[in-house]
């Protein structure tokens, strides 16, 4: 796997662990209150949004193993040049759905990266984005 690669799993990866973090015990209304986490969950889409397009880019048949990364990477596009068309319900939705306790997921298992080089599921809903397991 060539280096550029590498580092951009590294980077969706490292930014769904963070995203886990930001949203770990919080509920939908306190997404919705708080513009500060609001805001850190969106950076790690743009984030995980880039990452995807460099990679594409670079190493278009990694890229094509995620799922729906044009899906991921269109969200990303809203998020970045649509920021007041933005529906919070859809970015908690489309976090949490992927945390919940029926996935059994954390972001390490969601990440698009095992140890081993392979590549997890990378989702996207309607426009939003999530990682799944």
């Amino acid at each position: 796997m060539q280096h550029e690669t590498k580092k951009y799993l590294e980077d969706i990866a490292l930014a769904a662990e963070l995203i886990a973090q930001f949203t770990a015990g919080k509920t939908l209304a306190d997404y919705m209150e708080d513009p500060m986490l609001r805001a850190a969950v969106e950076r790690k889409f743009e984030i995980i949004g880039e990452a995807l397009i460099q990679l594409s880019k670079r190493d278009a048949v990694v890229a094509g193993r995620i799922s729906e990364h044009k899906r991921i990477i269109a969200f990303r596009n809203v998020l970045i040049h649509g920021y007041n068309n933005v529906d919070n319900l859809l970015v908690w939705g489309g976090w949490s759905k992927a945390s919940s306790p029926h996935c059994g997921a954390t972001s390490r298992r969601c990440s698009p990266r095992t140890d081993d080089g392979g590549l997890h599921r990378v989702h996207g809903r309607r426009s939003g984005a999530r990682l799944a397991c």
